[in-house]
């Protein structure tokens, strides 16, 4: 397993890894996305809860998210993310205090490839997800815009 791949990711994630500025040839909105991301990490539950929220409202018709009541009576909380762009689906799992995220690539409807991905690595494959998508399409470059303000 490479470097990059993990199960589960730690309450702590390595600080910057993977999300520093990718230098002079880099994609500024790109830069600014995953900034805003990783913003709030120190405590994992408010971080998937928030991001959750945001990319509702920022990206309606490309997130799923799904939440489940902690117990009998408790509050619903986010268990998965699901983010599907072009043929790209990253998922973002939460059991507790731990997550799991993967990329899976489709081609035809079927998952031709699924990656389990740090963290950080899945983040800046979400920033990437949506800043092509942005290029393409203003609704999104507009959501991409509150995404990062609204951080």
């Amino acid at each position: 397993m490479n470097p990059e791949e993990s199960q589960n990711t730690d309450l702590e994630p390595a600080v910057g890894a993977g999300l520093e500025p990718a230098g002079a040839g880099s994609d500024p909105d790109l830069d600014l996305v995953a900034a805003a991301l990783r913003a709030d990490l120190s405590d994992i539950a408010a971080f998937v809860e928030g991001l959750a929220t945001r990319l509702e409202a920022a990206l309606p018709g490309f997130v799923e998210v799904k939440r489940v009541r902690g117990g009998f009576r408790g509050p619903k909380l986010v268990a998965e993310i699901v983010v599907t762009a072009g043929d790209q689906r990253l998922v973002l799992r939460r059991d507790g205090g731990r997550v799991s995220a993967t990329r899976s690539r489709f081609s035809g409807g079927i998952a031709i490839k699924t990656d389990t991905l740090e963290l950080d690595a899945w983040l800046k494959a979400l920033a990437e997800t949506v800043a092509v998508q942005a290029r393409s399409s203003e609704r999104t470059r507009q959501a991409l815009q509150r995404l990062v303000l609204e951080s």
